[in-house]
């Protein structure tokens, strides 16, 4: 994907001085090993410099892995480690950090050459606190050679999200269409997260879009576009003018990300949009997505966001849909009871109006906008991408602000059911474990806007570790049968 950044993870193993070195040095040249054998060895890079023992230490090896372009990094306690110098090592370093801890191999090391890893990760993690420094710690941060390396594998994704973040900026044409309240939250939050965001006019994006009339570009756009659309190119003669609005998309991400190397976009398309442009950008949006630029609808700025965070985390093309509508009873009775494992209130309809890349549709077709043209001509309605999402595993998560500025979030694994939808859009019938349950009291009482970003695979797990890292203390997730909400009724 283009658009996110390339993580390489400095692995530098610290020690205790009244602890063997050799300990660190042996198990780290394991771990990387293990890490060669199984992952891409482009991920990780070995400080070979020292074993940090001492603030000299850490000093040396920080040099070391900026020097070697390191953008993340792993603190591996080889043995017990040195709680200050490890800790200090995390502080000044400027990206997402891990640590994690060596296991003792077998009955032999007990005797003489016992780590106490173990031990010395509780005193690492008292003083990451102690030090305000963030870190991500795993579920279980203590195991051999190649557990460690599954371990800092699983960073990967997280540390993409963290360091995408550290650089990103959400350019924004507004402002928000009436009654999308939903869709508005305070930019404050974005700034803690050290996001910027470029707030811009509708009319600045007309002007740019008018001045790319006649680009010598779009010939090649057109053609592109013909190509991804195949069979579905029923509106053909509106491609000229979508591949002018990409082309001004691009051009303004190029003039306007100024210091930061990544961009999302929170887009508008109505309602003065189609009668002035004299079309949807739905198709547009897609294609942009499809590369790692994530477009989200009603200029939903927290809605961009996730879908940022979802491009990094799953390294694919990620969609925004409203969580729209119920599956009709005779559809859940014909097509999904007895035949999935869900019950009526488990599945819903995820829809928007047709922004879903079309890798990610089982077939695709350029329509109009039916809703739309319901009190519009047909002509300037058109743009949507229109197909059934593909079946298969989904993550529906959204990181939120409230308006009072409070970060929020949640994190939902489902799956896409292979149920024709017999709809129009970019459209699909979803299935989570007990969405009736999360919808009503996480989404409704969390005050949750009708716009969920989909990740498409199961990344929950990492997404959780994001939000964490980000220092989010209200997550929302589907909650068995077993594990009530604080707020239902337990005599419902």
């Amino acid at each position: 994907m283009d658009n996110i950044p390339k993580i390489k993870i400095g692995i530098v193993a610290v020690s205790r001085d009244c602890f063997p070195e050799s300990l660190s040095v042996t198990r780290r040249d394991a771990l990387v090993k293990a890490y060669q054998a199984k992952y891409d060895a482009e991920d990780i890079y070995e400080c070979p410099i020292c074993i940090v023992e001492s603030e000299i230490h850490m000093k040396q090896a920080l040099a070391d892995i900026k020097e070697a372009g390191c953008n993340a990094l792993c603190v591996y306690l080889g043995n017990f480690g040195p709680e200050i110098s490890e800790t200090m090592l995390a502080q000044q370093f400027d990206g997402p950090v891990m640590f994690c801890a060596a296991a003792e191999e077998n009955i032999g090391t007990l005797s003489d050459d016992r780590g106490d890893a173990y031990c010395g990760m509780l005193n690492a993690s008292y003083n990451l606190k102690l030090r305000g420094v963030k870190a991500y710690i795993p579920e279980y941060p203590v195991g051999d050679a190649e557990e460690c390396a599954d371990m800092i594998n699983g960073f990967v994704p997280i540390a993409r999200a963290l360091a995408g973040l550290k650089d990103l900026k959400i350019i924004s044409f507004g402002p928000r269409p009436l009654n999308f309240l939903a869709c508005n939250a305070p930019i404050y939050q974005l700034y803690k997260l050290g996001v910027e965001i470029e707030e811009n006019s509708e009319l600045d994006l007309f002007e740019a879009f008018n001045k790319h009339a006649g680009d010598e570009r779009i010939p090649a756009v057109v053609a592109d576009m013909e190509k991804e659309l195949g069979e579905g190119n029923m509106k053909p003669e509106v491609l000229p003018k979508l591949a002018q609005y990409e082309l001004t998309l691009l051009d303004w991400i190029e003039a306007h990300k100024g210091s930061k190397k990544y961009v999302a976009i929170a887009g508008k398309c109505w309602p003065a949009f189609q009668t002035q442009f004299g079309f949807v950008p739905c198709y547009v949006n897609s294609r942009l997505t499809g590369r790692g630029i994530p477009v989200s609808c009603e200029v939903d700025v927290y809605g961009a966001l996730s879908e940022y965070i979802g491009t990094c985390v799953s390294n694919d093309a990620v969609t925004l849909l409203d969580i729209n509508n119920s599956v009709p009873k005779d559809m859940y009775n014909e097509s999904i009871k007895d035949k999935f494992p869900y019950g009526e209130h488990d599945v819903f309809m995820g829809f928007h109006c047709g922004n879903t890349c079309s890798t990610k549709l089982s077939a695709c077709s350029m329509k109009y906008q039916k809703i739309m043209a319901r009190s519009l001509p047909i002509e300037v309605t058109n743009g949507t991408l229109e197909g059934d999402i593909m079946p298969g595993d989904i993550t529906f998560f959204r990181l939120q602000s409230t308006s009072d500025a409070q970060l929020r979030g949640y994190i939902a694994n489902g799956e896409v059911l292979p149920v024709a939808t017999q709809s129009f859009g970019s459209i699909g019938v979803f299935a989570i474990n007990e969405m009736g349950r999360f919808y009503r009291h996480v989404l409704i009482e969390g005050n949750y806007p009708h716009h969920g970003a989909v990740a498409f695979g199961h990344h929950g797990k990492a997404l959780f570790e994001v939000f964490k890292y980000l220092g989010l203390t209200d997550i929302g997730y589907n909650r068995p049968k077993s594990v009530p909400y604080p707020t239902e009724n337990p005599f419902a």
